[in-house]
């Protein structure tokens, strides 16, 4: 294999090229290279092994080994298996597969070929968000591309491997952002999750066996297949190895995303890669991987952007959406506001997530109004702690973890709204 010199912008290097988003330009900077090698020169499981050793974490939020993940799905058989890409980026604070679909979208085709082949997928399915009408046109149209090249379709490039890409819509629910809801709404049902056993690699879409990744995952495959699990290893912390999209919204001089190797500190990625705090404010807390992420108060952002070195904070990477809070931010305005999200996006169909989201929503109102009391503060963490780890998906547990988390760090917010009735952050959002 060609050793190639190491980058550490490799997923978004060329997104600021208009050209890199058609197929022509793609190819103009070594586009389907990889998979060109790698389909007529490594078989299935050579492929599947490189992705294994590579180390490469899902990164969709829970930072599952992507290349063991593709060792669950059976020997390909007579009948379909399906590869299924989650582009349903609906966590609050992420923005990073929406760059990814509208500026690289043959780099994502060019990952589920390669994934397609490693785990026997004859078709793939892209489940796009439903607001994310842009993103849809663009990948729909480099699709088209692929299929006149000849890359995708019957005998793809010549390797005798038949491949199909469907890009489908979502309708804007949040809670088919999780694997399996995502299944159940791309058969054409309520996006309701299922109970696992089985999981989608015995039984997925369509009652096939199938695998489901994110987009941002995809998109590394071409990179390490074509420079090799150790050039991906080479950046990274041993255990997360790798770049990640870090997009940082919030309280900062310049919002954006930024390609930076796991392990990179919090606090360097807000005060120097994002210019630090506006208006010359100091932090008081950040949410380092999107809204269901346990937030870190200010003096715990020395830690290193990757999931080893978060938990030991209590937190996660998620899908390293990074939302920081200024000194004025009211935190149980905070609360109010994930709360209500979360009240709004449950699919309702397990009790404990559905009565406790709507309760904390209504706790942390009567709070923020002036009508709370202490004893409310307590039966929120007894809240929290109730669903957490009682219902058929996580949705019950993000919704848990912020406010537990506010109420930990900043519980001094919330007991002057109940001591004195009313909140004493002026400069603060407004509700």
């Amino acid at each position: 294999m060609q050793k190639a010199p190491h980058v550490t912008d490799y997923l978004t290097r060329h997104c600021a090229d208009d050209e890199y988003g058609c197929l022509r330009g793609f190819e103009a900077q070594g586009g389907y290279r990889a998979a060109h090698t790698a389909l007529r020169e490594m078989t299935p499981q050579k492929i599947l092994d490189e992705v294994r050793q590579a180390g490469l974490q899902g990164r969709g939020g829970a930072g599952f080994c992507a290349g063991l993940k593709w060792s669950f799905m059976p020997a390909p058989e007579q009948q379909p298996s399906y590869l299924v890409c989650n582009a349903d980026e609906s966590e609050p604070g992420s923005f990073k597969d929406r760059l990814l679909l509208e500026r690289a979208p043959h780099q994502l085709l060019e990952g589920i070929l390669l994934a397609a082949r490693a785990i026997g997928a004859q078709k793939s399915f892209i489940y796009i968000r439903g607001e994310y009408a842009e993103a849809a046109r663009v990948m729909q149209r480099a699709v088209d591309e692929a299929h006149a090249k000849g890359y995708l379709g019957d005998d793809v490039m010549g390797s005798g491997f038949s491949h199909d890409v469907v890009v489908v819509r979502g309708a804007g629910s949040y809670i088919c952002g999780e694997e399996t809801a995502l299944l159940e709404s791309l058969e054409g049902k309520r996006g309701h999750p299922r109970v696992k056993p089985p999981f989608p690699a015995q039984r997925g879409a369509f009652d096939r066996p199938s695998t489901v990744n994110n987009v941002e995952t995809l998109c590394h495959v071409p990179h390490i297949i074509g420079r090799g699990a150790a050039w991906f290893r080479s950046t990274g912390t041993e255990k997360s190895p790798g770049t990640t999209l870090f997009g940082v919204s919030g309280h900062v001089v310049r919002p954006g995303l930024f390609e930076l190797p796991l392990g990179t500190p919090l606090d360097e990625i807000i005060f120097e890669h994002a210019g630090g705090v506006a208006d010359g404010r100091k932090v008081k807390g950040v949410i380092p991987g999107g809204l269901s992420m346990p937030i870190l108060p200010a003096g715990e952002l020395d830690v290193a952007m990757a999931n080893e070195f978060l938990q030991e904070k209590g937190s996660a990477l998620g899908t390293g959406g990074i939302i920081v809070m200024d000194d004025r931010t009211c935190m149980v305005r905070t609360a109010c506001v994930i709360s209500e999200f979360y009240r709004a996006e449950s699919c309702g169909q397990c009790g404990p997530c559905r009565e406790g989201t709507a309760w904390i929503n209504d706790i942390v109102t009567r709070v923020e109004r002036g009508t709370g009391t202490a004893e409310d503060l307590e039966l929120l963490v007894d809240i929290c702690d109730g669903m957490e780890g009682q219902t058929i998906c996580a949705f019950a547990d993000a919704a848990a973890w912020p406010v537990r988390a506010l109420l930990k760090h900043f519980y001094a917010d919330f007991e002057r709204h109940v001591r004195e009735g009313v909140c004493s952050f002026s400069g603060s959002f407004q509700l």
